[in-house]
């Protein structure tokens, strides 16, 4: 199950779970989005469907739970990916209003997802959990404090939870890529003509990174490579965060 899988790393990780043999529900509150990332796994003749789901409401998040395992017997893996960027502005200038659109929608939901994905796992015999951070839950990045703080809030949950159901046969770990191409990015570069620049400048690799690159650390954490893998923020980020 992917959440936020209707466009950007989301979709990318949709597609690569299809690839590997696995039946994929795709959530997002975008619709077009959602069912075009479906249309596109079953067209490479693999099996999808869409729910769609508000991750910030309880009772969205229960029935995509449930949807899943009425759809396909069982809850696997699941990754927990929608997001959004919030506004760009000091701590003091920041509104509420955006504040809890951020928290809500990056973390409140993370935490509703394990909420009911998780005993879906405990009844089966186990699973694996990604959860979507960033290298900007790694450390402190410009003036966002809502998008920074929600990512820093995503990884000590992971952790949470990774030793919460260790011994239950679950593993959970986060993902932290850095700026990668994707229509949230698009929208700052076209909004912050000068982040592009400034973003590949500061990277040792001199570039953005991929939706497809994500998909795959997605896909190998969730595999029985990395078996013994647990509670771990992996970056994702060129070399960004060794600096």
């Amino acid at each position: 199950m992917v959440t936020g899988g209707g466009s950007g790393i989301g979709r990318s990780t949709a597609i690569a779970f299809a690839a590997e043999g696995t039946k994929v529900v795709v959530a997002d509150i975008a619709v077009d989005g959602g069912e075009q990332t479906v249309q596109s796994i079953q067209d490479s003749g693999f099996e999808s469907v869409f729910v769609k789901t508000d991750v910030t409401r309880a009772d969205e998040v229960e029935n995509m739970v449930d949807k899943a395992v009425e759809t396909y017997g069982r809850l696997d893996f699941a990754f927990n990916n929608a997001g959004v960027e919030g506004d760009i502005a000091s701590v003091t200038r920041y509104s509420e209003e955006n504040w809890d659109q951020v928290i809500n929608t990056n973390l409140k939901s993370v935490w509703l997802c394990m909420k009911y994905e998780i005993p879906r796992m405990r009844k089966q015999g186990g699973g694996s959990i990604v959860n979507m951070s960033s290298t900007a839950g790694l450390t402190g990045v410009g003036p966002n404090p809502a998008y920074v703080g929600s990512k820093h809030g995503v990884i000590g949950l992971t952790k949470a939870a990774a030793l919460n159901y260790a011994k239950s046969g679950i593993r959970v770990n986060a993902v932290c890529p850095s700026a990668i191409h994707t229509p949230l990015v698009k929208h700052l570069i076209d909004t912050y003509p000068d982040m592009e620049k400034v973003v590949i400048g500061t990277n040792p690799m001199a570039r953005l990174g991929t939706p497809d690159e994500v998909a795959q650390a997605v896909v190998w954490l969730c595999s029985d490579a990395a078996s013994f893998i647990n509670g771990h923020p992996l970056s994702i980020d060129g070399g960004l965060v060794a600096q």
